[in-house]
C-alpha cells in the first residue's frame, strides 16, 4: 500500500514588500485582488494545521498541483522554496506549476530554476520540461505544466500538441511496466468543468491521450474546492480526475474552508490497482475527515 498526498493552489501569504513598479502591469488587478478579498480569507494558521495533519499520517509522496504563489513577484518564489522544503525533500515532493506561478512571463524562468529539484524526472534535466516521469513504487508520477502568462482577467492554461503527445508516450511506457500512473495538472482537463476564462486550452489533447494510452488517476488543481469527474480511457474504463481543495482558505460564506487529499493505492505492478480516497479539511477549528470515496478496485 502506498499512500500519495495531494495539496494545491498554496497562495502563500502575507504578500512581501511590494514596489509601486510592480504594479505596472498585470499585478495591479491581483493587488487589488487580494487586499480586497483573498488577504481576509488565505490564513497561514489554516496551511500550518493542514500540512502538520498530513505530515501525521507520514505519505510516502506528496504531490503539489501548482498555484504556490500569488503575483510572481521574486521574493514569493523563494519563500515557496522554503515551504516546499518544510514538506520534504525534493525526492518525496513533486511538483507542478500553476497559472498564478507564471504570472507574468518572466515569472516561467524564475520557478523554472528556483524549484526545479522538485518538478523534475528521475532522468534530471538541467532545465524544467514538462511531461516529466518519476517512478515510486508502483506508481509512475507524470507531471505536466498548463501554466502560461495571461492577460488581466484571465487564468485559462494551455497544452500544445507536443506536449500532449510526449503524454501519449510516457503513459504508453509506464503502462507497459505495470506502473500505476498518476498525472499531474493544474488546471482540469475534464470539458466544461470551468468557466471560459479559467479554461484548459488544449484539454481535448490531453482526454485524447489518456482515452488512448490509459491512466489511473488525475490530480489537478485551479478550483480551490474539492471535485470528483472522471475522463474515458481505453475500453470504457473511466479515470478519476481529482481536485483538491485549496489549504489555505478560512472557512467563509463562499467557502466550507481548506483542505488535501490522501489517497490509499495497493496492487502489484500490472494491476488493476485499489484506490481509495480520504478527504481532510478544516472544520469547526479542527482537521476533520470531509469524505471518503473508492476510485477504484
Amino acid at each position: 500500500m502506498v499512500v500519495l498526498a495531494h495539496l494545491s493552489d498554496i497562495h502563500l501569504g502575507p504578500l512581501p514588500r511590494v514596489r509601486l513598479r510592480d504594479l505596472a502591469n498585470k499585478r495591479a488587478f491581483g493587488y487589488l485582488n487580494w487586499q480586497r478579498n483573498r488577504a481576509r480569507v488565505f490564513d497561514a494558521t489554516v496551511l500550518t494545521a493542514i500540512t502538520a495533519d498530513m505530515h501525521a499520517v507520514h505519505p510516502d509522496h506528496i504531490a503539489v498541483t501548482g498555484d504556490l504563489v500569488n503575483l510572481g513577484l521574486d521574493a514569493e518564489y523563494d519563500t515557496a522554496l522554503a515551504w516546499l522544503k518544510t514538506l520534504g525533500e525534493p525526492r518525496d515532493v513533486t511538483v507542478v506549476p500553476g497559472n498564478h506561478d507564471a504570472y507574468l512571463h518572466r515569472s516561467i524562468a524564475r520557478y523554472s530554476k528556483t524549484w526545479l529539484p522538485y518538478a523534475n524526472g528521475d532522468r534530471p534535466n538541467p532545465t524544467m520540461a514538462f511531461p516529466f516521469i518519476r517512478k515510486r513504487g508502483p506508481l509512475a508520477l507524470i507531471g505536466l505544466s498548463t501554466a502560461v502568462a495571461t492577460a488581466p482577467f484571465m487564468a485559462t492554461g494551455r497544452i500544445d500538441k507536443d506536449q500532449a503527445d510526449a503524454l501519449g508516450e510516457a503513459l504508453a511506457a509506464t503502462g507497459q511496466e505495470g506502473l500505476c500512473r498518476v498525472v499531474l495538472i493544474h488546471h482540469p482537463p475534464v470539458a466544461g468543468s470551468t468557466p471560459w476564462h479559467r479554461r484548459l486550452i488544449g484539454s481535448g489533447l490531453v482526454r485524447a491521450a489518456i482515452a488512448r494510452h490509459g491512466a489511473e488517476l488525475v490530480l489537478h488543481g485551479h478550483d480551490h474546492r474539492a471535485s470528483i469527474a472522471s475522463l474515458d480511457g481505453p475500453g470504457g474504463k473511466r479515470v478519476p480526475v481529482v481536485g483538491a481543495a485549496t489549504p489555505s482558505i478560512l472557512p467563509h460564506e463562499h467557502h466550507p474552508g481548506g483542505g488535501y487529499n490522501l489517497f490509499s493505492i495497493g496492487g502489484v505492478p500490472g494491476g488493476p490497482y485499489a484506490i481509495g480516497m480520504v478527504e481532510r479539511g478544516f472544520r469547526d477549528g479542527a482537521i476533520a475527515t470531509v469524505a471518503e470515496h473508492k476510485l477504484a478496485g
